[in-house]
């Protein structure tokens, strides 16, 4: 796992420390890194589709975690802080006027060792954006379908839909791919 130099510079230029119930050092800083950097970047490239920009945001949502230091409860508390600041993070990227007016390229760049996994992964990205983001969060993230409401801030049964809309709409666009149309 690569850290971004961005990142590094500012910490150890600054001197930021962020707290955790108590004080803690570099090390503390570079595991919250190691753990959760691969995360946001792939959370980054879902919205972005650009590995630049993916980078770009991933730096962001790192500065900003350790120029604020919120208060965590515990390690899940980091986690969901993480994927909710991203998320916003991207859709206001997206939202931006410059996105709207510069061309995206589409790259392709996850370390993903099989083609058929590269096939998911791409139609994935192809849906619509409330389908992709509960997706995401509940395969690739592990989250059930109660946390990705609070996180979403939506109703449970909200997320069960959009989680078998999401489904059926993967399933509509892999047929053939992995198995014979009935």
């Amino acid at each position: 796992m690569k850290h971004f130099p961005v990142i590094n510079r500012v910490l150890y230029e600054r001197g930021f420390i962020m707290t955790y119930g108590l004080s803690h050092t570099d090390d503390f800083i570079l595991a919250i890194l190691d753990k959760y950097t691969d995360m946001v970047f792939r959370l980054a490239f879902m919205y972005l589709r650009n590995h630049s920009d993916a980078e770009d945001a991933t730096q962001e949502i790192f500065l900003k975690l350790f120029r604020i230091t919120p208060q965590f409860n515990n390690e899940d508390h980091i986690k969901a802080w993480l994927i909710t600041v991203t998320s916003n993070y991207c859709k206001d990227i997206l939202k931006s006027m410059w996105s709207k007016k510069v061309s995206l390229q589409h790259e392709m760049y996850l370390p993903i060792p099989d083609d058929n996994k590269r096939e998911v992964i791409k139609q994935v990205m192809n849906l619509p954006q409330k389908y992709r983001d509960v997706i995401y969060l509940y395969y690739y993230e592990g989250y059930s379908s109660s946390e990705i409401a609070g996180l979403l801030s939506e109703k449970e049964s909200t997320i069960r839909t959009q989680l078998k809309r999401g489904r059926e709409r993967l399933k509509t666009k892999l047929k053939g791919v992995f198995y014979d149309e009935e």
